[in-house]
């Protein structure tokens, strides 16, 4: 089981801007060769946050190996074309690293701050990753087409963050090269039958996303690392035993969120591993 880093950039107190922090977190899990960094996406829901496409973007030039990823897009916020452009663009700046974490959004602030329609957005999501496809292509949608990017036809990797609901899990393993389980909102037991139907579908790798992971005696705390149903906020002990059942639960990779304010934990946390 590979172990990637998510990123969710806050403003830091001090000297630290969050370009050099965000720079520092890359090199370092590249170092100490966790398999990626990943950035979530949040747009109205009281808080400073960024666009997580121009984060990776800072991201790419400073790393080599990693794979960078959205863990998740939420894919009805923007236009489809549009966002098919950026996504190419920055899979040509990354190399081809790039893998996409979309999905529908849960949060309905983000959609209100956009005038994004809350209620369609399954419907949507499955729409708009069509279109993409096909603007990736070269072929014409709405007007003249979009001209692809040698190389970039097929667009990125993506990995579709959904529960684990037979039709969500089917379209993962059938369209997209993955699917991506919440560590907020899935337990274990609901994350090793969703692997299953998976493997069942035709499906390849699974993702485990945004494990909160605080292995300090003094962890901070918030109401939605105490919702979270699988997390790492504990002694190193518990995390690695909580890791082992990740792993046995069938999952590829697990993401964990790691304080930003404080990279330092990183190459401990990296050494909990299975099998490290």
């Amino acid at each position: 089981m590979r172990l990637g880093i998510v990123a969710a950039p806050r403003p830091l107190e001090g000297a630290t801007s969050v370009a050099a922090r965000l720079g520092e977190v890359g090199r370092l899990a590249e170092a100490l060769d966790y398999g990626g960094l990943w950035i979530t996406d949040s747009l109205g829901r009281g808080m400073a946050s960024l666009d997580p496409l121009l984060l990776l973007a800072a991201v790419a030039p400073v790393t080599r190996k990693i794979e960078l990823g959205t863990c998740v897009l939420q894919i009805p916020l923007r236009h489809p074309v549009e966002l098919a452009q950026r996504v190419m663009s920055l899979d040509v700046l990354a190399e081809g690293r790039l893998r996409l974490g979309v999905g529908a959004g849960s949060t309905e602030a983000d959609f209100l701050a956009v005038e994004a329609d809350y209620q369609g957005r399954f419907k949507a999501l499955r729409k708009n990753l069509e279109i993409m496809r096909q603007a990736w292509r070269g072929e014409a949608v709405f007007g003249p087409a979009l001209t692809p990017w040698p190389g970039h036809e097929q667009g990125p990797q993506m990995f579709l963050g959904a529960w684990h609901s037979p039709r969500w899990v089917d379209y993962a393993a059938r369209q997209c090269q993955g699917w991506m389980a919440s560590g907020i909102y899935s337990t274990i037991d609901a994350v090793g039958e969703g692997v299953a139907n998976f493997h069942a579908a035709g499906g390849k790798r699974v993702i485990l996303a945004n494990v909160f992971t605080d292995l300090r005696p003094q962890a901070v705390r918030h109401p939605l690392i105490e919702r979270a149903k699988i997390n790492l906020v504990c002694d190193p002990g518990e995390a690695r035993e909580r890791l082992a059942r990740i792993a046995d639960s069938g999952v590829d990779d697990v993401l964990l969120i790691c304080p930003f304010a404080d990279p330092g934990p990183l190459e401990q946390v990296r050494d909990l591993a299975p099998g490290a």
